[in-house]
């Protein structure tokens, strides 16, 4: 049950951070990739952010025998790029590029009732159950 409730409340605070941010907002994803026109670093400022954070606490988290409330570190175990995981990041920088979200923001931005963001998370559901029937089974 804590674990539910930790990832409740993370999840609750990482939404907050968003709409706090604004990156809720296509329009500011949009404005960082416009680097042609009006260009707006919001997202550059809350990646620093984020980075500035993470940088130091993720080696000291790491340094536990196990987590908090699970009985183990889930951690990425690839080390090379592969075809997959490019073509999966070019499918991922096209979309958010098109539609200024990521998976985060667009979960956030559902609280606003845009019927836009609904259509988007349907699709983008949709998008990784497809993608999940290609991938590699071990």
């Amino acid at each position: 049950m804590a674990a539910i409730v930790s990832a409740l409340f993370i999840g609750a605070l990482f939404g907050f951070g968003l709409a706090v941010s604004e990156m809720i907002d296509p329009a500011r994803v949009i404005g960082f990739l416009d680097v042609g026109g009006r260009w707006d670093p919001t997202l550059l400022f809350v990646m620093g952010g984020a980075l500035a954070v993470t940088l130091p606490t993720f080696p000291l988290i790491l340094r536990r025998a196990r987590p908090l409330f699970a009985e183990f570190f889930a951690l990425p175990t690839k080390s090379r790029l592969d075809g997959s995981l490019i073509a999966g990041a070019i499918i991922f920088g096209i979309g958010w590029g098109i539609a200024g979200f990521c998976p985060g923001p667009a979960l956030a931005a559902l609280t606003s009732g845009s019927p836009g963001v609904a259509l988007f998370v349907v699709a983008m559901i949709a998008g990784q159950w497809a993608g999940s029937l290609f991938e590699q089974r071990p």
